[in-house]
């Protein structure tokens, strides 16, 4: 019997661990992380180990925070698509009362934890959530510019790690918050040709005009060659402090034309499995970039 009991409790555990990271989408929460911790590197001359685990840890409690806030808004949407119909809340595995609950504990754990690195990175972390959770979240069912909009959270996390490495908001961090929204559009929009059925079954527009065709994919080729132009600028020394020798540039430029030639095919096939391989290389291009940036800095 004890033995039952103990199993069955396990389970639960297993099952509710499961059903947190769902939730809170830890690798998505990890891959921002990710991004914050190479700007912080980027904008520190010694880098403070303990700030460091602060930022990763803030940034992930802020992150998961979102994507719970997220998860209880489309509860009901989430149940329609095939892709999300088996999250912890459309299933009923777990109440809205809890998922609210760890959202706010995220949060509060989150911001406290960036304020003691100092108020800037705290405050554009607070930024972030309530854009992704009182703006971008709500608008997906009522206009394609959510993508826009959703843009300005999804681009902080790169400079907020050059805001707690320096305690200051200026032309490096713009730089490095520029690169990261241009990014953005042409990988959810790769995303959005992808779901383009499971999505309008929801009613939510994530494509240009809302259509699935090649006008759209003329601005996904558009804001990939903006998204090139703005993480090469900075060879040219225009972006203060934050440089990056030609060899870096090249790499850069290279990765670039890498997702181009993948919206080119897109543009003519109009078909899933280049908007596929579209995704993957921009994923490819924003983990290789900052490790670039970074490498090239500590060996220069």
């Amino acid at each position: 019997m004890n033995a039952a009991v103990i199993s069955d409790t396990k389970t639960s555990m297993i099952t509710l661990l499961s059903d947190l990271k769902q939730l809170t989408k830890v690798g998505l929460s990890l891959s921002v992380v990710f991004s914050s911790v190479a700007g912080y590197l980027l904008g520190v001359d010694v880098v403070n180990y303990f700030t460091l685990f602060l930022l990763a840890l803030g940034g992930f409690f802020m992150v998961g925070a979102s994507n719970a806030f997220n998860q209880i808004i489309e509860k009901d949407t989430d149940a329609i698509m095939q892709r999300t119909k088996n999250r912890p809340l459309p299933t009923g595995r777990m109440s809205v009362n809890f998922a609210m609950f760890i959202a706010i504990l995220f949060t509060i754990l989150g911001l406290a934890i960036l304020y003691s690195i100092n108020p800037k990175t705290a405050l554009f972390g607070a930024v972030s959530i309530f854009l992704y959770t009182c703006a971008y979240t709500p608008l997906k069912s009522v206009t394609p510019l959510t993508v826009f909009v959703g843009a300005i959270p999804g681009a902080i996390p790169f400079m907020l790690g050059w805001v707690a490495a320096t305690n200051n908001f200026g032309i490096e961090a713009g730089f490095l918050f520029m690169i990261q929204f241009f990014w953005q559009f042409p990988h959810f929009w790769a995303i959005g040709w992808l779901q383009d059925e499971e999505y309008k079954k929801a009613g939510f527009n994530m494509l240009p005009m809302n259509k699935k065709d090649k006008n759209a994919v003329k601005q996904i080729i558009f804001y990939t060659v903006i998204m090139i132009l703005v993480s090469v600028a900075p060879v040219l020394k225009v972006s203060g402090d934050f440089y990056i020798h030609p060899i870096a540039a090249v790499l850069v430029a290279l990765l670039g034309i890498y997702m181009l030639y993948f919206g080119f095919k897109l543009h003519k096939s109009e078909t899933n499995i280049d908007a596929r391989k579209l995704m993957l290389s921009s994923i490819l291009y924003i983990t290789l970039v900052p490790i670039i940036y970074v490498v090239d800095k500590f060996l220069h």
